[in-house]
């Protein structure tokens, strides 16, 4: 049962001040925050409003994101909590190791994956789509149909440059680039708004239809369980677009990754984590109703919808703006993913879990650069080959899954040690937790049934990689078989 084992926190704190593996401290509550917007405020308002409006919820797709936003604020509660409990990079994983034990905080790193790693791959290929809309290149260099996807490859590469100089640069190319899609938003609301036809809107929720058998591997799992005839639109297509857009509001708990960079961590976690959400719900809301006000939601299934309403009515000045005001923004949130994912492996490699050698960190620049270098080598794979669509969906259940455990986690943690210090407490403990893991489960089980195929094959392949590596290179577990041996020091009379 040593694999469930965990790891104290008094001793994730103190890994932090290895002089191999100790990183910069350089972050504000103002960087937080804007390393917060900065990621939730990306593809998912730009891409895949459009996309799930003109596939599963119509207009409705306002509800979809309301309901996402509802089930991310239950969970930001609890990945508050633990932030400033246990302020060390590695996020969920991290979390996981101190509550539920090592095998759990290891299918939580591979988890982090799906959402990291494939997250920053969705992202460059919306960033691609707009860059070709822009600029007008041809289809095979960039966009929708470009494979492979030089646009999206370029981008991951130049950001992996940035990460390794410096945190404090990423933090300073995150600060200008937020500025620059807010300002894009309120563009999209305060224009918009001004070309809303009331036509567009009805019907709000349309009626469902059966989806094509062609698709039938696309249903949400919970329609097959249920026997339900596979359905877009009505009621289920608004809470399977739920569980697709949830994707939208992925960036809160990353902005946990970066604890250990932060230079009051205790107190300026919870505020990032909270306000960010908060602020980006209410921009999604506006922006998706303004959207699907402006044209047919039909019209919307496009790799760049914002800049295609503008088309629509006759404001194509208008859609070079969204489009360079889209791209500026999508950059940060690629880069944030990236030092997400960077910061998961960093301390999974500092843990044994996998290899030590790549969480080397740069003795000028104070980065994890070797892991920097893998992490980019892969998103840009990704990116230039997989298609937006099944990155996506993969991408949510993995979030999702996370959410479900730290949420466990918290209640474990208030049981088991209840004397740590916590700057913020989560409300309503456990019943808020529970409400947690029970929306999260729900939105995973409206999640298409191929997407749960292969999460489970990816879980699969985790578990191998962990039992023919990291459980026999684990630091926890070479401790617990060096401590018998070691000689007791002899106390003092």
């Amino acid at each position: 049962m040593w694999i469930f084992r965990t790891k104290p926190v008094e001793d994730s704190i103190k890994d932090t001040d290895e002089p191999e593996y100790r990183l910069r401290r350089s972050l504000t509550a103002v960087d937080l925050a804007a390393f917060g917007i900065g990621v939730i405020v990306g593809t998912g308002i730009f891409v895949l409003t459009g996309q799930q409006a003109a596939i599963n919820a119509g207009p409705a797709i306002v509800l979809s994101f309301v309901i996402a936003g509802v089930v991310c604020a239950l969970a930001a509660m609890c990945y508050a909590e633990f932030a400033s409990t246990v302020p060390v990079a590695g996020s969920a994983y991290t979390f996981s190791y101190a509550t539920l034990g090592e095998f759990v905080a290891w299918i939580i790193g591979w988890d982090l994956c799906l959402e990291l790693a494939l997250g920053a791959a969705v992202v460059s290929r919306g960033w691609s789509a707009y860059l070709q809309q822009l600029l007008d290149l041809p289809g095979w260099l960039a966009g929708d149909k470009a494979l492979p996807d030089w646009g999206a490859i370029f981008i991951v590469l130049a950001l992996g440059v940035v990460m390794i100089v410096g945190m404090k640069m990423s933090s300073r190319l995150t600060n200008v680039l937020v500025g620059v899609k807010l300002a894009v938003i309120f563009f999209v609301i305060g224009l918009g708004i001004f070309f809303i036809k009331t036509s567009n809107y009805s019907p709000f929720i349309p009626p469902a239809q059966p989806a094509p058998k062609a698709s039938g591997g696309n249903a949400p799992l919970l329609q097959v369980l249920a026997g339900v005839t596979p359905q877009h639109f009505g009621w289920f297509g608004v809470l399977a677009a739920a569980a697709i857009v949830f994707f939208a509001y992925i960036g809160f708990d990353i902005v946990a990754t970066a604890a250990e960079e932060t230079k009051n961590p205790q107190r300026d976690m919870p505020r990032g984590i909270l306000a960010s959400l908060a602020i980006c719900a209410l921009l999604y809301v506006a922006v998706s109703a303004v959207v699907t006000g402006m044209t047919k939601y039909t019209n919307l299934n496009t790799g760049a919808p914002l800049a295609k309403a503008f088309n629509d009515v006759g404001q194509g000045w208008a859609a070079k703006l969204i489009a360079l005001g889209a791209i500026s923004g999508i950059t940060s949130v690629i880069l944030v993913m990236m030092l997400g994912q960077t910061r998961v492996f960093f301390a999974m490699s500092r843990d044994g879990l996998l290899p030590p050698a790549i969480a080397k960190v740069h003795p000028r620049f104070g980065t994890p650069w070797v892991v920097t270098i893998l992490t980019c080598v892969v998103v840009a794979a990704l990116a230039g080959f997989i298609p937006l669509s099944e990155l996506s969906e993969l991408t949510s259940i993995g979030t999702l899954f996370a959410f479900v455990v730290v949420s466990i986690g918290v209640v474990i943690l208030r049981r088991t040690r209840p004397d740590l210090p916590r700057t913020f407490r989560a409300p309503g403990v456990p019943w808020l937790p529970v409400a947690s893991v029970a929306a999260s489960v729900w939105l995973m089980l409206n999640l298409p049934v191929e997407t749960w195929i292969r999460f489970v094959v990816w879980m699969a392949v985790g578990l191998a990689v962990y039992f023919l590596y990291g459980a026999r290179h684990s630091r926890l577990r070479r401790a617990g078989q060096r401590a018998p041996e070691e000689p007791v020091a002899p106390t003092s009379a």
